[in-house]
């Protein structure tokens, strides 16, 4: 998970930025949490009460960007359903007067102009960002991944739109990560410019192999891409895993200079895998106003019974 470093201060809103469009890449099969994701897909495990790829939705419709394009593959119909109306759920909770059951209900179809398109075979980020071309058209866009969940009081998507819609190009989201850690990520060789927190990509490198990687930034799952890179994409082999890679588009991009990078420093949860799924639900829900208090309390006692030898998880009170 990424680092835990108090939040900043909510900041007043952004200018509207000119970049409209976000795509959802979510045609992934799931394969570290199965047996859970073999008829769900992983973007709607819950994290507390919301699916996660409902926060990443949420993240792109605050930031402004209000056609949003999911990328999805077989078995996913479940994605599109939670972006519909549920009108039988919705007219019965209506009809139980449950106010706030229904407001819930409602609010994933009111977030955006949610679209859909299936990428067939899977083949990698580059290609389902390619499957967007037709939608996107020749506009920047958004790209948003759902294994990394941004807390909804930080700016950085917002951030980035700004420095788009400054000097244009592509924008990628850095974090700087421990040395030891840099090789599980896409990693960028950078250059600094004049203004605080943002730097210039020179290069990247696909998981690097340890000891080679030109820097301790990471690339993390939030881009700003110029049209420019579908045609780039459109011509890119199959790289690492057999798939066509966003990071080596992304490379032929920063050689000619337009790439640029927000260094992030906030609050990221890392969905990727069983423990820090599991990270990101307690921390979640200790951050909940109408949960925290309560568990939290309960988790303090509970880590005192782990340390004491006697919180085994056949005390239903203290356990459940």
């Amino acid at each position: 998970m990424g680092r835990m470093i108090a939040p900043h201060s909510s900041a007043t809103p952004a200018a509207r930025s000119t970049v409209r469009k976000a795509v959802v890449p979510a045609a992934g099969l799931g394969t570290r949490f199965l047996p859970a994701t073999k008829a769900t897909p992983k973007e709607m495990l819950p994290v507390v009460d919301k699916p996660a790829i409902q926060y990443v939705v949420e993240e792109a419709a605050a930031a402004g960007l209000d056609d949003i394009l999911m990328v999805t593959g077989r078995h996913k119909r479940a994605i599109e359903d939670h972006f519909d109306n549920a009108f039988e759920l919705e007219q019965a909770l209506a009809a139980k007067g449950d106010t706030v059951r229904l407001d819930a209900v409602r609010d994933p179809a009111r977030l955006a102009d949610i679209h859909h398109i299936r990428q067939g075979d899977p083949l990698g980020l580059g290609h389902a960002v390619l499957c967007a071309r037709h939608h996107v058209g020749n506009q920047p866009f958004a790209v948003l991944l759902g294994d990394d969940l941004i807390d909804a009081r930080e700016t950085l998507l917002s951030r980035m739109l700004e420095v788009r819609d400054a000097c244009a190009g592509s924008v990628v989201a850095l974090m700087e990560v421990a040395p030891e850690q840099i090789h599980l990520y896409g990693c960028a060789a950078v250059e600094p410019t004049d203004e605080e927190g943002v730097v210039r990509v020179t290069g990247l490198v696909e998981k690097p192999a340890p000891g080679t990687a030109p820097s301790r930034y990471a690339v993390i799952g939030r881009y700003v891409l110029d049209p420019a890179v579908f045609d780039i994409l459109e011509r890119t082999p199959p790289g690492r895993g057999g798939e066509i890679q966003l990071t080596d588009a992304l490379q032929d991009l920063a050689a000619g200079g337009t790439v640029r990078g927000v260094v992030f420093d906030g609050l990221r949860y890392d969905t990727g895998d069983k423990a820090d799924y599991l990270r990101t639900v307690v921390a979640l829900a200790c951050a909940r106003p109408d949960l925290g208090p309560e568990f939290t309390g309960w988790l303090k006692e509970f880590v005192a019974g782990l340390e004491d030898g006697e919180a085994d998880g056949r005390d239903g009170r203290r356990a459940a």
